[in-house]
């Protein structure tokens, strides 16, 4: 490994830059408006004749703008939600863009009960696990929804891609190009799905970087490429590609690139099967966030030659510019578009209204927007929560000591944790932990804590989903949500103080409802490793803390030079010693947890 200089910004802090960066969309395209509690963009004005039924919702972390907070508008997406840099989304963030994008959709004459929503989304398990529980509880609330994973990206192949899949890159834009153009025409909900999945079928995208992006508020470098290397197929998120090469010049880039896109020799890849003759093509040139305008001009020139001299391939269109970045990131990306119904190009010609779409932006309704009513800046809490009584009691103060103790060490991990996840991953999860142990912290700190233990759980669950975003955040949401509904039903509609037997039985049961909603295991290195290992011994043990943190520290240790089949340490090479970042977490918390009791003077 290797460490540059510290890396200069204009906005250092990267929440700030996030929320500033969203207060700037309404100020260049007055058609939009944003929530700012959620970070969703949102279109304000739609024609009141419009046949538009089905409105188009898309979203991820931050730093790949203009995708997504850029597309919003007619034509493209009617709301776009945004995570912190290269995390995705929360539930709660992606559940209210759908229910107000619904509740407003309803109130046109052409729309009514009519409606629905089609996300798209690219495929990272944070993204597919986020978007997909909003959706669950969109469609509980009698919205209706549903979703298409973009997997654009050749750059790993099929074998390295293990359970993950392939990932969604640049050419995600093009989807969203055609099903907003087709929603807007008033096109029905199952025909827009179709043509966009027959798209995601003929879609291949791969990416080179000469450099790995730096991300504000982290102090250095790490795993920089050297001067005289280049990455082929690096994720948009910093995860390391296909291999790194010696900087061969342009034209033997190309070479590469286009291979990678189009050999039907290449059993890892060759994603779009036989090519013929008579196939045609829409070209994608996109700067990753770092390339001159001058110089992304002279690589496309060398990919339109290559197509026509080395494939036959004249594109039906040449896209070139910024539509997804990777912060400042100095690469380009090619996608590849096959045509397989010949109303695709005249979905990608459709208008639009946007600031960053692959055509452009027409002005002539700039200064005709008629106001539309701010569902977005009503506060979203106004309805009270019914929270379901257990009758299970806790001791509070016993609960505040030990829960705490367990917060505390995990917010001291922080360094430590994302220390590891910037050599294995993409930084960021030693702060969603952070953040998250912080609001529950808050939460049992306050003088209103109830001593009831599945209202107290549900609780923490709601902290938690309004302050982690990514994979992490979700993973705790649904394993809370779930140990509060175990609670629950270990009381039995019959109201008594709380056991251990209670809490570790509900845990457990938690443990098992989350096996339903990620493939995850001990042995795919993920924070699994650590929490099987944790609850399993606490049911052998009858409760037995002491030895539960013993096979934790065990199952974390474990994923030291172990190889990942899940989360964003698939794409590495090779690990090294370096633990999971997740698994050291879930450690981290549970020794402060087993502190925590032992400083009570409570027997274990």
């Amino acid at each position: 490994m290797s460490s540059g200089p510290i890396a200069k910004h204009f906005i250092n802090d990267p929440e700030k830059l996030v929320s500033s960066a969203l207060k700037s969309i309404p100020l260049l395209n007055p058609t939009v408006g944003v929530d700012h509690a959620n970070k969703v963009v949102y279109r304000k004005h739609y024609d009141p004749e419009s046949p538009k039924k089905v409105s188009i919702v898309s979203g991820g972390g931050a730093g790949h703008e203009p995708s997504f907070i850029s597309f919003v508008g007619a034509g493209m997406l009617d709301a776009a939600v945004s995570g912190t840099i290269f995390a995705s989304p929360s539930p709660s963030q992606i559940y209210a863009a759908l229910r107000d994008i619904d509740q407003r959709a309803k109130m046109r004459k052409s729309c009514g009960e009519g409606h629905s929503i089609l996300m798209i989304l690219m495929n990272y398990t944070g993204d597919v696990m986020n978007f997909g529980l909003a959706a669950e509880k969109a469609s509980a609330a009698g919205v209706k929804v549903d979703l298409v994973v973009v997997n654009d990206d050749v750059g790993v192949g099929r074998t390295k891609g293990g359970k993950v899949g392939r990932r969604g890159i640049a050419g995600t834009v093009l989807i969203h190009k055609i099903a907003g153009h087709m929603a807007e025409r008033g096109c029905r909900h199952a025909e827009i799905k179709q043509m966009a999945e027959l798209a995601v079928s003929n879609l291949v995208s791969v990416g080179a970087s000469l450099s790995h992006v730096h991300v504000p508020g982290h102090d250095e470098f790490h795993d920089t490429l050297q001067s005289n290397e280049i990455e082929i197929g690096m994720g948009i998120h910093n995860e390391p590609g296909y291999k790194r090469l010696p900087m061969p010049d342009l034209p033997e880039l190309v070479t590469l690139l286009l291979g990678q896109l189009l050999s039907e020799e290449d059993p890892n890849r060759a994603f779009l099967g036989k090519i013929n003759k008579n196939d045609e093509f829409v070209l994608m040139i996109n700067n990753l966030g770092g390339v001159s305008s001058l110089e992304l001009g002279g690589i496309t020139t060398e990919v339109v030659e290559q197509l026509g001299a080395n494939y036959c391939i004249k594109p039906k269109r040449v896209y070139s510019g910024t539509f997804m970045t990777s912060l400042n990131g100095n690469g380009v990306s090619i996608s590849l578009l096959r045509i397989a119904d010949a109303r695709l190009l005249e979905f990608l010609d459709g208008e639009t209204q946007t600031l960053g779409s692959p055509s452009p932006m027409h002005f002539h309704n700039w200064y005709q927007v008629d106001p539309a009513p701010e569902f977005y800046e009503k506060s979203k809490e106004n309805s009270s929560v019914n929270y379901n009584r257990s009758g299970l009691t806790m001791n509070v103060d016993l609960f505040i000591d030990v829960v705490g103790a367990g917060l505390k060490g995990l917010i001291a991990a922080e360094k430590e944790i994302t220390k590891y996840d910037s050599l294995v991953g993409d930084g960021d999860c030693g702060t969603g932990l952070r953040r998250g142990a912080e609001a529950v912290l808050t939460l049992i700190q306050s003088d209103t804590l109830d001593n009831d233990a599945a209202v107290v759980m549900q609780k923490i669950a709601e902290a938690v989903e309004r302050s982690m975003d990514g994979t992490s955040g979700a993973i705790y949401c649904i394993f809370l949500n779930a140990f509060s509904l175990a609670l629950r039903n270990c009381a039995q509609n019959e109201a008594r103080p709380i056991t251990a037997r209670d809490w570790y039985m509900a845990a457990l049961s938690a443990q098992q409802s989350l096996s339903k909603y990620t493939p995850a295991r001990p042995g795919d290195r993920t924070l699994m490793d650590a929490l099987y290992p944790f609850l399993q011994t606490l049911n052998d043990t009858q409760g037995d803390l002491h030895a539960a943190v013993e096979a934790a520290r065990q199952g974390a240790e474990s994923t030291r030079g172990m190889k990942a089949s899940l989360g964003r340490t698939v794409y590495v090479g090779s690990v090294g010693d370096t633990p999971d970042p997740g698994a050291i977490g879930v450690l981290r918390l549970v020794e402060g947890l087993g502190t925590g009791l032992r400083k009570s003077g409570v027997a274990n």
